[in-house]
């Protein structure tokens, strides 16, 4: 087969797709393909540096076998020469850039495999076609034009409306539900066949190999690709394959409650890290310091919830797809809100930066109250005169991919040592920075808070010229006299 003059595909045709769009259509609407798009069988398509969801789309092809132009519904699919399987590949990071054209996110070099071979159109019924498509071996789509909203006759129609189908130009007729994300290594393979027809025909499977890219889209010629939950439910076929939360599940009266509300805030705010570490351990919880790190505005203090991002070490070809473009770093600091903190993982690398001015002022624009690396920062004045705090191991003036690659946000992480995951709470001062899991914040602030008052009044009794024998920490003569003076005891006999 010739490389065709056209290629015109439609967005969406088969009521499966549809449903799990939730949206369909009341008319076929097209898009265009160029024909450097098309691959053969055996080829590979390339997953461009920087980007992560490339989707592979089973597809029924016709290809034109003589010239049509304003030709019936009745009349159409005697213009159909011939029937083949298509891969209509795309990539999703491109595919807000362009809007409904996607002239960048499928139009790509090998971006449309055809074949391997021909069905004749003649010889099977367009209404009974089966569509299969497997990745790695495994059954991923299988449907019939059964289920098409749009029969393939009326596409055919439909297009000769507007222009002239030309002999070898190729429409793509939709995919069904299960299209989905592939990556670097993965092997589709498409099959179109007629099962009921006689010899049951089929054009063979079209195999396609994924390949990784290593050169990177230039920001300063074009936009650069870019991923929300949004694309990401749709590359992968659905919020739950991509491992994201359903959007109507019902919050749990724990996610409903803040794990931050302004009362604990402001008890936080007052209760020092020494002493919030000191009830912690009291709990059985010894790993929650962030080791190593120390804030670059003197005097500042920070409390809010974890947003966590994570740089794995720096590899080449890791560089190369996960550190350029609208990376994992960038979307942190772009997506972080009111009252967070970013805590970063750098593996304890004080070697190179985390962060500079552009990403801090980022951060303090969208109302973050601080960040945490157990790396270092960048432009280290800079970033302390635009005000926000900043716990770290200190100034360091290269840049990310020297020592590391942004790989991910909003995952559990290590973060000078200990363990932090979203939402956790995290409070820095000058003594350091602790961590605390949100279901203890309350009763560990209270708990603090009331062991500062005890130890006011056992400094003041130092003071004062006693010895700190039975004095610090209290024993059962002291307390009496601490709870004589302060009225204590009711309260602490109410506290658990």
């Amino acid at each position: 087969m010739t490389r065709p003059g056209k290629i015109i595909a439609i967005h969406l045709s088969y009521a499966s797709r549809a449903d799990q769009r939730g949206r369909r259509p009341a008319a076929p609407s097209y898009f265009f393909k160029p024909a450097s798009s098309v691959g053969v069988s055996g080829g590979t398509v390339e997953r461009p540096a920087g980007t992560e969801l490339l989707a592979f789309e089973g597809e029924i092809a016709l290809v034109i076998g003589t010239a049509a132009r304003h030709v019936s519904l009745g009349d159409a699919w005697n213009h159909v020469g011939w029937v083949t399987a298509s891969n209509d590949l795309g990539l999703y990071d491109l595919r807000a850039n362009d809007k409904g054209s996607n002239v960048r996110s499928k139009g790509g070099d090998g971006y449309t495999p055809l074949g391997p071979g021909l069905i004749d159109a003649r010889t099977v019924d367009p209404a009974a076609l089966r569509v299969r498509a497997w990745v790695n071996g495994e059954l991923r789509q299988d449907d019939t034009t059964a289920g098409l909203i749009f029969p393939l006759a009326q596409l055919v129609a439909d297009l000769s409306q507007h222009f002239t189908l030309e002999p070898g130009d190729v429409i793509l007729t939709g995919t069904p539900a299960g299209s989905s994300v592939i990556v670097p290594g993965d092997v589709v393979e498409i099959e179109v066949d007629a099962p009921d027809a006689e010899g049951s025909p089929s054009s063979g499977r079209l195999i396609t190999t994924v390949t990784q890219g290593d050169v990177p889209f230039d920001e300063e010629i074009g936009s650069l690709p870019a991923v929300d939950d949004v694309q990401r439910a749709e590359a992968w076929g659905s919020r739950e394959e991509a491992g994201l939360p359903a959007e109507d599940a019902a919050p749990t009266a724990e996610e409903a409650a803040p794990a931050l509300s302004p009362e604990l805030r402001a008890k936080l705010l007052e209760a020092p890290t020494a002493g919030l570490s000191a009830q912690l351990r009291k709990r059985g919880h010894h790993s929650c310091f962030i080791d190593g790190v120390s804030v670059n505005i003197p005097g500042s203090k920070i409390v809010g919830t974890a947003k966590t991002l994570r740089f794995v070490p720096f590899r080449e070809d890791l560089f190369t797809t996960h550190g350029g473009g609208y990376n994992a770093q960038k979307r942190a600091f772009d997506s972080v809100d009111e009252g967070e903190i970013i805590v970063i993982e750098a593996r304890g690398d004080a070697t190179t930066g985390t962060l500079g001015d552009i990403l801090a002022l980022r951060a303090r624009a969208r109302g973050a109250t601080g960040v945490v690396t157990d790396g270092g920062v960048r432009d280290f004045d800079a970033v302390a005169e635009i005000g926000l705090p900043v716990f770290s191991q200190g100034a360091h003036p290269s840049v990310l991919g020297r020592k590391h690659v942004p790989w991910d946000a909003d995952i559990t992480i290590s973060c000078g040592g200990a363990t932090v995951q979203p939402g956790d709470i995290i409070v820095g001062d000058g003594d350091g920075v602790v961590v605390i899991p949100p279901a203890l914040a309350e009763q560990v602030a209270d708990d603090t808070l009331a062991q500062e008052i005890e130890d006011a009044w056992i400094a003041e009794q130092v003071a004062a010229g006693h010895p700190v024998d039975g004095l610090f920490p209290l024993n059962a003569e002291w307390r009496a006299k601490y709870e004589a003076a302060t009225g204590a005891a009711s309260d602490r006999g109410a506290r658990p």
